[in-house]
């Protein structure tokens, strides 16, 4: 399995991963093909290890031993060196990102072998959305500060506008491939944001619009960036802090939604779940000093 990414967007340091809207989770393990010679090599790799290691029990030697024989001289011959050219080994692999998962050890179906051209009948098969959704597993996003006005302190009762500049954030895509005993498959996925969430580290605050959500504008910015002469009117993405912070700070989290969706070969595509990601950023918000003459 091989992945590659596109660039990471212009306006800053990649530093996270898409994390799923709901309880979906990319897939925990799967299976795919191996050669036969990869197979053998594989299985007969593994069995010196542990037979010739005088630390391993008598137990561990003698299961490793018993599935040796399955594939070498018992239900198959010579690990079907003899078919190598009519299929291939289909094997379980677990997800590396997922080992302290029990779902990574469900497939759990012995190596079986596979006609080419055949399509395996087990769940999971690598398939181009199975790829697709290992792929969403490995975006990685760049991080979510958005520009402010006032910057970093601002006024109680002050509103403070937020945007994000239309290159700093980029669609973002991933690109898994298995090219393996003669199958061929690949999928990328791809996300693009669409919605910037603002959490103001506090109730006595309120935000701009009212749900918190700005959306994207139409030349794919967010917000509108302040300017002169827009002091008295309200920021089409922003929010006004009602109490001081006191000696503290704020602790204001910009959250980014991405739209996920995938092509895959044979013109294979759909949708995947929204993702999010955000990071924090320290406000400080000051009461108005009044001057009495």
């Amino acid at each position: 399995m091989t992945y590659s990414g596109s660039a990471r967007g212009s306006g800053g340091k990649s530093s996270g991963n898409v994390t799923p809207v709901g309880n979906w989770t990319p897939p925990a393990c799967w299976y795919e093909p191996v050669s036969a010679a990869e197979f053998k090599k594989k299985v007969e790799g593994e069995y010196d290890e542990v037979v010739n290691d005088p630390q391993q029990p008598n137990y561990a030697k003698s299961a490793t031993g018993q599935f040796r024989d399955i594939y070498k001289d018992g239900k198959y011959k010579d690990y079907n060196l003899d078919e190598a050219d009519e299929g291939n080994w289909w094997v379980s692999v677990q997800n590396p990102n997922r080992l302290d998962d029990p779902a990574a050890f469900t497939c759990s179906e012995l190596p079986f072998w596979v006609l080419n051209g055949d399509t395996p009948a087990v769940k999971n098969a690598v398939t181009p959305q199975v790829l697709a959704e290992l792929a969403y597993n490995r975006i990685t996003l760049p991080a979510t500060e958005v520009t402010l006005a006032p910057r970093d302190t601002t006024k109680v009762n002050l509103p403070t506008w937020a945007w994000l500049d239309k290159a700093t954030f980029k669609d973002v895509s991933v690109t898994a491939a298995l090219n393996v005993a003669g199958l061929n498959i690949s999928a990328t996925t791809t996300a693009k944001p669409v919605s910037l969430r603002l959490d103001p580290g506090t109730s006595d605050a309120e935000t701009y619009p009212a749900s918190g959500e700005c959306r994207l504008n139409d030349d794919h910015s967010i917000g509108t960036p302040y300017a002169k002469g827009k002091a008295g009117q309200t920021p089409p993405c922003g929010i006004k802090y009602l109490r001081s912070s006191g000696d503290g700070t704020y602790r204001l989290r910009a959250t980014i939604t991405w739209n996920v969706t995938w092509t895959g070969t044979g013109g294979a595509g759909g949708d995947l779940p929204d993702g999010t990601f955000g990071t924090t950023q320290d406000i400080t918000v000051q009461e108005i000093q009044s001057v009495n003459r």
